[in-house]
């Protein structure tokens, strides 16, 4: 589904050279649930936005279903992004203004789906999520919990084949944490890819996998054990 081979990513300026990522090579399977662990500045934020397309590597190549999109300027990427990812952010990026089932609805709105239709799918991902009696409150109103699973719901509503997850759990007590965990292994189980960054070793064990990055390199890419 995913090869990244041999990857850099480094930013200049004038007078700093920083390398981000270091010959990073890769390979996800469609299916997979990979955690990316590692110290704060080894590149793991750099590496999950490569993979969203949210950036570009400076050299290297990436290929997303064999295509290799590597130098695709941000229109092309912005339109593989729509189609295939879904992203879980630790800050939960609601939209305050919108209740939600609105906030999830408008993963929808760039699709060009019917009403009825927005309206049908964006019921199921609530209820899928256990927050249907939430629908017309706001984010303000909802628990750290809620909140995340609205954004779990935002991810999952256009039937994304690939989930992003940045420390989704990052601002929740342990309690709530491990519920949006039970969703993420949930969401694995039926067949969505998950690669997620965390540095809780607990939450990395919901994972098939764990990469450890230290300085921008792959130091260990392991199976967990059974």
């Amino acid at each position: 589904m995913l090869k990244l081979h041999d990857l850099y990513k480094i930013y200049r300026t004038d007078e700093v050279e920083t390398v981000a990522l270091n010959g990073v090579n890769i390979e996800i399977d469609q299916g997979d649930f990979v955690a990316i662990m590692g110290p704060s500045g080894c590149g793991k934020s750099t590496l999950l936005n490569i993979i969203g397309l949210l950036d570009n590597p400076s050299s290297g190549d990436y290929f997303f279903f064999d295509e290799n999109v590597a130098g695709y300027n941000e229109s092309k990427r912005s339109d593989i992004r729509k189609r295939n990812i879904g992203f879980i952010f630790q800050s939960f990026n609601l939209i305050d203004e919108l209740n939600v089932a609105e906030n999830i609805e408008l993963a929808l709105l760039y699709q060009k789906i019917p009403a009825a239709e927005r309206r049908r799918r964006v019921n199921e991902a609530m209820d899928r999520m256990g927050i249907g009696h939430r629908a017309k409150h706001m984010p303000g109103q909802l628990s750290g919990g809620q909140q995340q699973r609205v954004a779990v719901a935002r991810a999952v509503v256009v039937n994304q084949s690939l989930i992003l997850a940045d420390e989704p759990t990052g601002n929740l007590d342990s309690a709530h944490g491990q519920e949006v965990m039970e969703l993420l292994r949930s969401l694995n189980n039926e067949g969505t890819t998950i690669v997620m960054v965390t540095h809780s070793a607990t939450h990395a064990d919901y994972a098939k996998r764990t990469v450890n990055l230290f300085d921008g390199h792959v130091v260990t890419d392991a199976m967990r054990a059974a």
